[in-house]
């Protein structure tokens, strides 16, 4: 992989501290086997690069032991994750024409209402493979590209592809982002031409409902110089007695005076271990703002990570994590200062209840080039028992004395007054603790639209009660 460009290749690493074919899917017997990425690549008419590139990230996997960050995953066995279920069905751009029985999922989701209501346009990926894509006339007359990751790869957006795939996430950065490499499957591409302003959202929705799978999307948008998009990722998945594997991937290229929002509401179930990577490149003057749900999955690892390459680019990282009964999730974000005036805001909140452990983490870099770079980090906690856990780890490598760095964090406990006082008003004290809950966690429903916003604090009242598997 050496001799391939990596956006990052010159961070300092110190930093991050089939054969057998079962049914409609591909299962790893005995460990992931060439043979097992050859007969993927050819199912996904794989052009001769990616197939190459598939099996020197499984030697990169195979060499590469579990990152010292990952918390303790011994219940996922890696042996007996099937890396592709085959899809049911080909794409469609009709939603009438998705099986009823793929459809029915999505409704409930609330999928094609969302897409009437308020969204530029949808993806919806069901197992490995996008089962829905569509995008608004007005919007693809405006040159905008919204395609699935395949579609791309072996169409006309394929040298475009081929310049930007795993560049900012190399399979060389840790395991998972090797395994990625090796046995991705689906997801987006996005392309805004220069100047076009997105009024409305896009948005993809991952849904893995095959029974001991993993999912591996690879999400990978281009904005152009003086473009503005907001995209929005959610996920779900049904609770089993087995593990289930998220090890997606999100590479986000801002170029010169353009700006993008990433929102994502993660609801896997509790059998899921979440091992995702998202990253973004800011070029001069380039704006990404993320905001991040995290309700679910039994182990979580996410750190959206921005690059602020160019002079004056700035990102911000609004995130909420709410960590209940046998959930430990440990997020959080980083952060590169590289060039001039750089500018960098981490605001997040922290819920865990019922034994569920919550760790953010956090990373800030700034570079010697970095001049007058600010960065600022705020971390509540709110813990709702004696028998749960919240920690905060930040780090912070500040290599030049022009830069204003400043941290604070702060942990605590419903206040009884405020129950009380709920409670004097009418409120059950059911609803009033998660009113308050709801209200702790303001600082990201407030970012989202409306439907979002009221998705997530409906999760976390089923999370005051228990109720999310």
């Amino acid at each position: 992989m050496s001799e391939e460009k990596s956006y990052v290749a010159d961070i300092d690493r110190s930093i991050y501290d089939i054969k057998d074919v079962e049914n409609d899917d591909f299962r790893m017997k005995d460990g992931l086997s060439h043979e097992i990425i050859d007969k993927l690549s050819e199912e996904k008419h794989d052009p001769e690069w990616m197939r190459e590139f598939r099996h020197k990230s499984l030697d990169i996997y195979n060499q590469l032991g579990v990152p010292d960050w990952v918390p303790n995953i011994d219940g996922l066995d890696m042996d007996h994750i099937a890396t592709y279920v085959r899809p049911k069905s080909k794409m469609e751009n009709t939603w009438e024409n998705v099986p009823d029985d793929i459809k029915e999922t999505f409704e409930r989701l609330g999928i094609p209402e969302a897409e009437r209501k308020s969204l530029a346009g949808v993806g919806a990926q069901y197992d490995s493979e996008l089962v829905y894509h569509n995008v608004k006339d007005d919007v693809s007359k405006q040159g905008v590209v919204y395609t699935d990751m395949e579609s791309a790869l072996t169409g006309e957006y394929a040298d475009m592809v081929h310049e930007y795939f795993m560049k900012l996430v190399p399979p060389t950065d840790h395991k998972f982002a090797a395994l990625h490499g090796a046995v991705w499957s689906g997801g987006s591409f996005v392309y805004v031409p220069k100047g076009v302003h997105l009024d409305i959202p896009l948005q993809s929705y991952f849904r893995l409902n095959a029974k001991g799978a993993g999912q591996f999307e690879h999400t990978l948008i281009i904005v152009d110089e003086g473009a503005d998009l907001h995209f929005i990722e959610g996920c779900s998945a049904p609770k089993y007695n087995v593990a289930n594997l998220h090890a997606g991937c999100v590479e986000l290229y801002i170029k010169k005076n353009a700006k993008l929002r990433y929102s994502t509401i993660e609801n896997w179930s509790k059998n899921m271990y979440n091992l995702n990577t998202k990253r973004a490149l800011c070029e001069e003057n380039a704006v990404v703002e993320w905001v991040s749900g995290s309700f679910g999955s039994h182990v979580g690892c996410l750190y959206p990570m921005s690059v602020l390459k160019g002079d004056n680019s700035r990102t911000e990282f609004t995130g909420v994590t709410f960590a209940g009964a046998t959930q430990n999730l440990d997020t959080g974000a980083k952060v590169v200062h590289i060039g001039e005036n750089t500018t960098s805001y981490m605001n997040t909140r922290s819920i865990s209840k019922d034994g569920g452990i919550s760790t953010f983490r956090s990373s800030v870099v700034v570079q010697k080039s970095a001049k007058n770079a600010k960065s600022a980090v705020s971390c509540q906690s709110l813990m709702l028992d004696s028998e749960s856990r919240s920690d905060t780890i930040p780090a912070m490598d500040i290599r030049t004395k022009d830069a204003a760095i400043g941290h604070e964090a702060k942990i605590g406990a419903i206040s009884d007054d405020a129950v009380f006082y709920l409670m004097s008003r009418g409120i059950s004290e059911e609803d009033a603790r998660a009113l308050i809950v709801s209200g702790f966690a303001d600082n990201v429903s407030k970012e989202l639209p409306m439907e979002y916003a009221v998705e997530m604090n409906n999760l976390i009242r089923l999370e005051m009660k228990g109720s999310i598997g």
